[in-house]
This record gives C-alpha cells, structure tokens and sequence, in this order.
C-alpha cells in the first residue's frame, strides 16, 4: 500500500449524507421531461476560433440548488461556449459554465481557477452540466458551491456532444481530459468573468469526472503547457474500462455500461448495428436520450447479452478488435503526471473497483509520479464521494497555497 493512508468516514455522517445524494440523484429528471429542443446557444457556429480554449460566444446564467429554484448561488455565473480538440485532433465546439465568486479572493496571490470534470450526467441534450446547474438538478451542485464558498472561479465543462449537435463521447479519455483543460483557458479568456488570464489552476473529478480529472493531470505538459496547473484530484477513477465494464454488466448501475458503450462507439467511429439485436438498437436509441436517473431507473440489472446479435456479453467483446484497442486507448495510468495528483477511492466501491484506481495508482508511482492516494471505507460509490469531500478540498487548499505536495509513492 505504499504507506497509505487509510482515512474512515464517520458512518452515520456519511451514510446520511450519501442517502441526500442519492435521494438527489433519484429525481424524475429526464431529457424529455427537462428540455425543450436544443437551445440556440448550444449550436455551434460554421467556423471555429483559431486556438483551443478561445471563447466563441458566452451569455448570463445561473447557479441553482434546488429544482424548484429556491436557492440560487449568489455568484457571476456565465453559460460559454468554447473551441476544444476531439478524438480525432479536429476542433470542436463544447459547452460548459464559468462561476466567479461575487467576494474578493482573499488568499495569497491571484484567485485560482478550478476545472470542475462532472461525473456521469447521461447522454441526453439536456443532461449538460451548464442547463442542470441552471434547472437546480444537477447533484453535484454543493460540491461546486464548496469551491466558490472558498473563492475559487470554477470552470466545469459540458464535455464534447452533450448540450451540443452529435453524441456525448462518455469515457473518451484523451477528449475528457481536453474539454477539462480547454474549460479553463476559456475562463481564463472570458472578460465577464473577470478572472486572471494566467494564474493558478487546480482540477477536480469524481467516477466520470475522476477519469476526465485523471486524463487532465496526465496531457497537461503536452496538451496545455500553458495553464499554470498546481495540482489534480481525482476521485475513483475508471482507469481501466474492461474491469469496470465486467463489474457493471447486470449490475444496478448497468446503464453507466450501455454509456460507455455508446460514447466509445461514437469516438471511435465504430458501427453498433452489427453487434445488437432489434432490442439492443432499442435499448442504445432510447438511452441516448437520457439523464442519468431515468437510466438508472430503466436498466437496472440489465444483461448485455440479451441486447447483443450473438446473445454474448458485449463485455466479451472487448477482447477482440476493433473494441479492443478502442478500450486500451482509454486507459489511464501509461503516462505519468507532470503535476501532483490526489487520488481517492472507496474500498467498498460497487461501481469502479478499488483494485482499478489501486493499480493506476502503483502504474504513476512507477513512472515517478507524485500521488496522495486517500482510501476510505464509506459503502457504495456514492458514499466513497462524500467521504472522499473534505480530503479533497483539503488537498487542493494545500497546493494552491503554494505547499508541498505529499506522496504515497
């Protein structure tokens, strides 16, 4: 364990705290029920700004917390659309939201900037981070507005073809993490948002978002040399797509397979049709308009043999091209972070195996990374969020106050 550090949650604190969440992650939001069609922001135009990161139109928003929009976040809160880079290093338009905090930074130096990766929102339209955190649906809402309390600015990104035209990439590794790091350039580059154009950048991610957040820390010296980046945490992070794609085929949480297989498909510009029966095309047509928690409630335990053309698991499919190697692209922990990575993860885990982030872990050390690996006991993966929240704002105070960074390695 590499003198780990094993941090406890309080059980009834956390376990009351991961039942608000998940009681917030059952709201009967859908893509049908929360949107109208896709609003004229969210359609790019012909031709895109010369540089990643540049902003190509931006307008006001706002910051709720509740779906009855009771509580709004008293911040500027700009809805901004962005050039970015996809899976095939051709620009593309994304989305995202930009949050400056109304108070003066009063820490040391310039107000820092967070990348904020965004777990699993669906792949839906109207599932974009940008329209939740305006509809007060989006469940990770509080996190957010931990950070702006801290007076950090927060730029959190929509990721490529959520809210925007084509199919949400979901698990796209190279792309998550250039959408994260592109988010932060555009809030650098936004006059209204009045932040600095060079100072400090953290950045954070849970499940999804981990990955996103993990796929950041490793392309930052090659993809964003720029961006003053202080450090990463990333929060059980789906490294390795086989692994986890096993643990979730008939499991509750078998709609996070059925994303995946459909954002890998969309990146990688591969067919589904040949792989799935009348039901499959079914079940993948119908989830491509979906938010998360109508998926959730949909496809429980669902068997990925019984959508497949030759009644195998489309598991077993990833041992053979082209699936193959569109999985190993995605993996995380073959390239080492420039920059100090906080990772966390919950030993009792039921969608991303501990083993998974244990072993991007020892992949970083390996290449001479410096890696704080938090593990905690709190049950479920959403319970591991919660009990992972105070460690990782702890970590990222530390390394934006300029301290040096610990290592488990």
């Amino acid at each position: 364990m590499h003198g780990r550090t094993l941090r406890r949650a309080i059980g009834t604190l956390a376990g009351t705290t991961a039942a608000a969440l998940a009681a917030t992650l059952a709201l009967p939001l859908t893509a049908a029920a929360a949107a109208e069609d896709r609003p004229p922001f969210y359609e790019p135009p012909a031709g895109l700004p010369a540089d990643n990161g540049d902003v190509i139109r931006s307008e006001p928003s706002v910051y709720h917390l509740d779906p009855l929009k009771a509580v709004k976040v008293d911040a500027n809160v700009q809805r901004v659309m962005y050039r970015s880079t996809d899976g095939h290093g051709d620009p593309v338009a994304v989305t995202g939201t930009v949050i400056t905090p109304r108070s003066t930074w009063s820490g040391p130096g310039e107000r820092p900037v967070i990348g904020f990766a965004a777990g699993t929102q669906g792949l839906g339209d109207a599932c974009a981070p940008s329209r939740q955190l305006a509809n007060g649906t989006e469940y990770e809402g509080l996190f957010v507005k931990g950070l702006v309390a801290r007076g950090y600015g927060v730029a959190m990104t929509d990721y490529e073809g959520l809210g925007t035209p084509g199919l949400h990439t979901y698990m796209n590794r190279a792309v998550q993490g250039q959408a994260v790091l592109d988010s932060v350039r555009a809030a650098q580059r936004l006059p209204e948002a009045n932040l600095p154009d060079d100072g400090p950048v953290a950045v954070y991610g849970y499940s999804q978002g981990g990955g996103a957040a993990a796929s950041a820390a490793e392309l930052t010296h090659s993809y964003a040399p720029d961006l003053d980046v202080k450090g990463v945490a990333a929060g059980a992070v789906p490294a390795d797509l086989a692994a986890v794609g096993r643990n979730l085929d008939g499991s509750l949480y078998a709609a996070f397979l059925g994303f995946a297989v459909a954002g890998l498909a969309e990146g990688a510009d591969v067919d589904l049709d040949p792989y799935l029966n009348d039901r499959g095309r079914q079940t993948m047509a119908d989830a491509a308009d979906m938010c998360l928690a109508e998926a959730l409630l949909r496809f429980p335990f669902l068997q990925t043999k019984t959508l497949t053309s030759d009644g195998r698991p489309i598991t077993d499919y990833m041992d053979e091209s082209p699936w193959r190697e569109v999985v190993a692209e995605q993996r995380i922990g073959d390239r080492k972070p420039e920059v100090p990575v906080f990772v966390s993860h919950s030993l009792l885990d039921d969608v991303i195996p501990y083993a998974v982030g244990d072993t991007m872990v020892d992949d970083w050390c390996a290449k001479g990374a410096t890696v704080d690996f938090s593990t905690n006991i709190a049950p479920t993966h959403v319970g591991g969020a919660v009990a992972s929240y105070p460690a990782a704002y702890r970590w990222l105070e530390g390394r934006l106050a300029g301290k040096p960074a610990p290592s488990d390695c």
